[in-house]
C-alpha cells in the first residue's frame, strides 16, 4: 500500500509542479514506508528525467538530462495535498541546462542592498588575468586598444595601456572616479558617489600641472572595491557610468580571461567554497562585440563547495558541484535579460528542506 501511495503522490507532486506536458520522469528502485509521526518515507535508487520546462512568472527553466542518484523523499499529506518536507540524493548529473528570464527590477535590487552580508568576493583577492578592449570610432579616445593586466587581485594602472594613433592616452583612478587622461584632456568612465572608495588608492600628483603632474596613476583591489559597490547597490546597472562612457561603450568590444583564486562566495541566497585554482579551475572568459548591450562570461571548470542556497523559505546545500557555465547579460528592448547555459553539470551529496 505504501509503495502504490507513494507512486501515486509522486505522480500528483510532479504533474502539479508547474511543469510543461513534455516533460518525461522515470523511477527505478522505489520503495517506501511511513514513519512514527505519520510521514512517508520514499527512497528510489534512480530518477531520470528528460526535456524538463518549468516556468515561473517570467524565468524559464529547461534541462535536457537529469540523472538523480539514491534518491530520499519525505512525504507528508496536509489538508489533503502532498507536501515534500526533505529531498537528499547522493549525486545527481544534468545537461542541457537553459535559464531564461530578466534580471532582478529595481525593488529586488534594493532588497540586497539592505543585507551588508550579502556580498562576499574573496576569490577575488588573487585572481590573475588581462582585459582587452577595442574601441572603434571613439569620440573620448580616438580609435583605441586597451589593455588592462589583473595581478595578485588588483589592478595597477599604471601598467595600463591605451594605444591609439598619436599620443597614447592613459588611464588612472582619483577621488572622483576611473577617468582617461587623452590628448584633449581628462574625461571619467565612473564617477564615484563618495569617497573614500574601498580598495582604491588614488592618483599621486607633483609639483607639475596638467597630466604630467601624475606620478602614480592609481591602483584598484577588485574584492574590496567590487563588494563595497554591491553593498551600495551600485553594483547593478550601470550606476555611476558617465553619459560619454554609456556612448563609449556601444562601441566598445570586450575580452579577457580571469583566473579566479579560492575562497569564499556570498550571492544573494547563495554561500560557497570557490577552490582548485592551481588546477586550473574557475577560470572566467569574458567577450562582447558591444559591452554597452551584451557581455558573455563562460566559467570554464566551475568547481565550488559547501553550497548552501536560500530561496524563501526554502533551503538547500551541496556538497560539491563541478562543470561549465557561460553567462549571457543583454539588453533587449528596455529590458536587462539574463541566459545562462549549462552543457553538463555533476553534484554531490544533495539536501534540499
Amino acid at each position: 500500500m505504501a509503495a502504490a501511495l507513494a507512486a501515486s503522490l509522486l505522480n500528483f507532486v510532479l504533474g502539479s509542479a508547474g511543469g510543461d506536458a513534455a516533460n518525461r520522469v522515470t523511477f527505478e528502485g522505489l520503495s517506501s514506508r511511513f514513519t512514527d509521526d505519520g510521514a512517508l518515507g520514499i527512497a528510489i535508487r534512480k530518477v531520470e528525467a528528460a526535456s524538463l520546462r518549468i516556468a515561473s512568472g517570467p524565468l524559464v527553466v529547461e534541462v535536457g538530462q537529469l540523472a538523480l542518484h539514491q534518491v530520499a523523499l519525505l512525504v507528508r499529506v496536509e489538508g489533503g495535498r502532498p507536501r515534500i518536507e526533505r529531498v537528499e540524493a547522493a549525486s545527481a548529473e544534468l545537461s542541457g541546462v537553459k535559464v531564461d528570464g530578466p534580471l532582478p527590477d529595481a525593488a529586488a535590487r534594493a532588497a540586497v542592498q539592505a543585507d551588508p552580508c550579502a556580498w562576499t568576493l574573496a576569490p577575488l583577492a588573487a585572481a590573475e588575468g588581462t582585459l582587452r578592449a577595442e574601441i572603434v570610432d571613439a569620440h573620448l579616445l580616438f580609435d583605441a586598444n586597451v589593455k588592462v593586466p589583473i595581478r595578485h587581485g588588483g589592478v595597477d594602472f599604471n601598467e595600463a595601456s591605451v594605444e591609439h594613433v598619436g599620443p597614447d592616452s592613459r588611464m588612472g583612478v582619483s577621488r572622483m572616479g576611473v577617468y582617461v587622461d587623452a590628448p584633449n584632456g581628462r574625461s571619467y568612465l565612473y564617477q564615484f558617489p563618495s569617497t573614500p572608495v574601498a580598495g582604491v588608492e588614488y592618483e599621486r600628483r607633483g609639483a607639475l600641472l596638467g597630466p604630467w603632474a601624475v606620478t602614480q596613476r592609481g591602483k584598484l583591489q577588485l574584492q574590496p572595491f567590487l563588494e563595497g559597490l554591491l553593498r551600495q547597490g551600485r553594483g547593478h546597472g550601470t550606476a555611476g557610468l558617465t553619459d560619454p562612457a554609456r556612448q563609449l561603450f556601444d562601441r566598445t568590444s570586450v575580452s579577457g580571461h580571469v583566473q579566479l583564486g579560492d575562497g569564499h562566495l556570498t550571492l544573494p541566497g547563495v554561500e560557497a567554497e570557490m577552490g582548485g585554482s592551481s588546477e586550473g579551475r574557475n577560470t572566467v572568459r569574458l567577450h562582447s562585440k558591444a559591452v554597452g548591450r551584451e557581455l558573455t562570461v563562460e566559467i570554464a571548470g566551475l568547481s565550488v563547495r559547501n553550497v548552501v542556497a536560500r530561496v524563501g523559505a526554502l533551503k538547500g546545500r551541496c556538497r560539491e558541484v563541478a562543470g561549465d557555465v557561460t553567462l549571457r547579460v543583454f539588453v533587449e528592448g528596455t529590458q536587462l535579460r539574463l541566459a545562462v547555459t549549462v552543457p553538463a553539470l555533476k553534484l554531490s551529496a544533495l539536501h534540499l528542506g
